[in-house]
């Protein structure tokens, strides 16, 4: 288990009021002498109650609002395929 000084607990907020937790860690690619190798590993996520828990207990926490857009969903014309081809897909 890391240390707190090691290990960053982040919640993101989506536009959608969706939240998801993650946890990141502070790793070395050679020697924690060696400030220039240090790096946070890729967030993996964590539950809403383990966040909690690690908050309270005095861990580094970050909260994060995201403000990018929803994606802009294309639609696709009906009968694309066999439009452009004059055949039917998968035949």
């Amino acid at each position: 288990m890391h240390s707190k000084q090691t290990v960053k607990y982040i919640c993101r907020t989506y536009i959608s009021g969706n939240r998801y937790y993650y946890k990141m860690e502070l790793i070395s690619h050679a020697s924690w002498e060696q400030p220039e190798s240090l790096n946070w590993s890729t967030p993996r996520p964590i539950s809403e109650r383990t966040f909690k828990k690690r908050e309270k207990e005095g861990y580094k926490v970050e909260y994060i609002n995201e403000t990018k857009q929803p994606a802009l969903i294309l639609p696709f014309r009906t009968g694309g395929m066999k439009e452009a081809t004059g055949k039917r897909p998968f035949s």
